[in-house]
């Protein structure tokens, strides 16, 4: 079997890779105070040096006062955190990668102590944490005007420091992901109803988004069927109601769509094999990204474990063959990654035998 689909240069509108390998964005924890160290530019660097096309980093929170709800997760605010994301990109431009964060805010996630301001509680469409359980703060629309606007300031720092786009992380249930859920979002005005109307908060952080970095400047919207908080749900569950669902995100603004699926050979819908990106990109005309345990043997979190399982690496067969016939445009490999700098390389070297297993102990290091 040959690879070569998987290192064939990606073109779209606004974006220019050298191969089709994107590196998942994976929390990591490892930025005490919340900026980016040596260690951070390091981890960054050597999968630039390895072969990643584009990097795709960790979530980073932006600067509103709820959006972050674990310790030592890095900011994509302040002086500080902005310089050492600075280093990072540098780094990772240096050996001829492209990089690009994600901006995150994690909404209801949040519990009660978290850093920075341990007495800010968790936000929310409707005060919800989970379907039925109202445990944290109901966001006014004054609320939401911040959080859209602390997004557009995030992807314009981003962009002034030198980041190659941004990724707005519209996926497993955290902030943009619990307005798109009916089980979250009760809202009776603009900002929930159907699961068109339940779009508007994403399309308007894209579009003052837009606002800010300008028409050039590649914009990726990450979403998923599940949520952390229940595997099973679907936020659409035809293609009719995800083509609904897709266009008012992509007329703000949307240029690539990365699609979460926690094994990427699913089919999202019954008759037909294509799995979320395909469908995604059938119905949206935009470039898609496909992830899920690419290139593992062992899907992400089995149902009810939210820790990661140890994996061995697997045939890369399925992945080329929908590559081949176009289903999607981009893969974005997590785990295997973490296990193999140079995974990418190794790949297209035809040195997969070499490739190292993926073990739950290599979480506690950033190598």
């Amino acid at each position: 079997m040959s690879t070569a689909p998987l290192f064939a240069p990606f073109k779209s509108r606004n974006l220019t890779l050298e191969n089709r390998v994107v590196m998942a964005p994976m929390t990591r924890t490892f930025s005490p105070g919340n900026v980016p160290n040596d260690l951070n530019v390091e981890y960054y660097r050597r999968r630039a040096a390895g072969g990643v096309g584009l990097i795709i980093t960790e979530g980073t929170c932006v600067g509103h006062k709820a959006a972050n709800g674990y310790p030592n997760v890095p900011f994509i605010y302040g002086d500080e955190a902005l310089s050492g994301w600075k280093k990072v990109v540098d780094a990772v431009h240096a050996e001829g990668g492209k990089i690009m964060p994600q901006l995150w805010h994690v909404g209801a996630v949040r519990r009660p102590g978290t850093e920075p301001d341990p007495d800010v509680p968790g936000h929310s469409p409707s005060g919800l944490v989970m379907p039925g359980k109202k445990r944290c703060h109901e966001m006014t629309e004054n609320d939401i005007a911040d959080v859209i606007a602390a997004f557009a300031k995030a992807a314009k720092d981003a962009k002034d420091i030198g980041f190659d786009g941004v990724e707005v992380h519209g996926a497993h249930g955290y902030l943009v992901d619990q307005f798109f859920w009916g089980g979250l979002n009760e809202r009776t005005d603009e900002y929930g109803g159907d699961h068109v109307g339940r779009t508007r908060f994403a399309a308007e952080i894209i579009k003052a988004i837009r606002a800010e970095v300008g028409a050039d400047f590649p914009i990726i919207l990450r979403w998923s069927q599940w949520k952390q908080q229940d595997y099973s749900v679907k936020l659409v569950k035809s293609p009719l109601e995800m083509e609904q669902f897709l266009e008012p995100l992509t007329d703000a603004g949307v240029d690539i769509y990365h699609c979460s699926t926690r094994r990427f050979w699913d089919p999202e819908f019954e008759g037909s094999d294509l799995n979320l990106a395909g469908w995604t990109k059938k119905l949206s005309g935009k470039p898609t990204i496909t992830v899920g345990s690419v290139g593992l043997d062992t899907a992400f979190a089995e149902e009810g474990r939210k820790d990661f399982l140890e994996a061995k690496p697997a045939s890369l067969e399925k992945l080329i063959t929908r590559m081949e016939r176009g289903e999607f445009d981009l893969a974005a490999v997590g785990r295997a990654l973490i296990a193999n700098p140079d995974w990418a390389k190794k790949v297209q070297a035809d040195e997969m035998a070499n490739l190292e297993a993926y073990t739950k102990e290599m979480l506690t290091k950033l190598a």
